[in-house]
């Protein structure tokens, strides 16, 4: 029989995922259409444009390795 905490760790652990992934969803679409934005009127930017879109994905990183964390320490 699965007992009550079981359930909540599980818990624990989809809602810092979630919330990491919501947030870095929020982050990049600002950061994603002023990168376009800027790469219309200078291609130039490509590089700086594609860096400054990928550094919200930590974000989620993050929430992976608390998650794994909380799945972990729980046991």
């Amino acid at each position: 029989m699965v007992d009550v905490g079981t359930g909540l760790v599980a818990i624990g652990s989809a809602v810092a995922i979630v919330g990491s992934a919501i947030a870095a969803g929020i982050a990049e679409k600002s950061i994603g259409a002023a990168a376009v934005g800027a790469m219309a009127e200078k291609e130039e930017l490509f590089g700086k444009g594609l860096i400054l879109t990928v550094i919200p994905e930590t974000l989620v990183i993050f929430g992976l390795v608390m998650a794994l964390l909380i799945l972990n320490l729980a046991k």
